[in-house]
């Protein structure tokens, strides 16, 4: 039901948009996170947006540089990464609870039911 795209290689400095596209899934009944997973670390909450979308939360890691939107119309949460650098490399993932509020500082992963396949970014010279 969660379908993420928008992954890819950049250069450190450079800049990704990812895509989170729901299908049977009405974004606006829930709260999307996006998380994240470098090899051999824990999965890490990166950023969420309440199912208002009056809500969104940032990890300190990425605060001033992603920032997350959603586009009713389209069902489709997104998250634009700038400033990208090397330790941003991990697959993206993104989940959706029904009714979230994103009420912690950072997504809990165990807090969400639905889940995507993943994107791969990487960050590279």
């Amino acid at each position: 039901q969660l379908v993420e795209s928008g992954g890819g290689l950049v250069q450190p400095g450079g800049s990704l948009r990812l895509s989170c596209a729901a299908s049977g899934l009405p974004l606006d009944t829930v709260a999307v996170g996006w998380f994240r997973q470098a090899p051999g670390k824990e999965r890490e909450g990166v950023s969420c947006i309440s199912y208002t979308g009056r809500t969104t939360k940032y990890a300190d890691s990425v605060k001033g540089r992603f920032t997350i939107s959603r586009d009713n119309g389209r069902n489709t949460v997104y998250l634009q990464m700038n400033s990208l650098t090397i330790e941003d490399t991990a697959i993206y993932y993104c989940a959706a609870v029904g009714y979230g509020v994103c009420s912690g500082n950072v997504p809990l992963w165990n807090e969400f039911s639905s889940w995507g396949q993943g994107t791969q970014v990487t960050v590279s010279s």
